[in-house]
């Protein structure tokens, strides 16, 4: 997901880069299963419904301004649907997003079904 921050977290990367406020995200970071997308200002339609719920995602260290998540992120109790995309959300009192993106594949799961995004396979990058 290259360039994909949204406005909130574009903004705050800036006001970082240029001394004006020390902002992060509250951690842990979580993924989030989309139905349709979103944008930089819009979340998308977020996956509801079965066992469902936010996943922990952690990630490598950044090398050349691009990282992926260092383990699998497994979904389990899926409830049917066709899952386009993804976000990344903090864990704040009022949740912000922080990133999202198109998946390169759609997925279809199944009532029950898991989804796994294995280790490395979510790329992140500001290039």
């Amino acid at each position: 997901m290259a360039d994909n921050l949204t406005n909130t977290a574009e903004n705050r990367a800036l006001d970082w880069l240029m001394g004006n406020t020390s902002t992060a995200p509250t951690t842990p970071l979580k993924l989030a299963l989309v139905t349709a997308n979103g944008s930089d200002s819009t979340a998308g339609t977020e996956v509801t419904g079965g066992s469902y719920a936010r996943k922990t995602v952690a990630c490598n260290a950044s090398v050349n301004g691009a990282t992926s998540n260092s383990a699998d992120i497994v979904f389990t109790g899926m409830p049917p649907c066709t899952v386009v995309g993804v976000e990344i959300w903090d864990s704040a009192g009022t949740p912000i997003r922080w990133w999202w993106g198109a998946l390169d594949a759609s997925r279809t799961v199944a009532a029950g079904d898991e989804l796994r995004i294995t280790a490395a396979s979510l790329a992140l990058s500001l290039s």
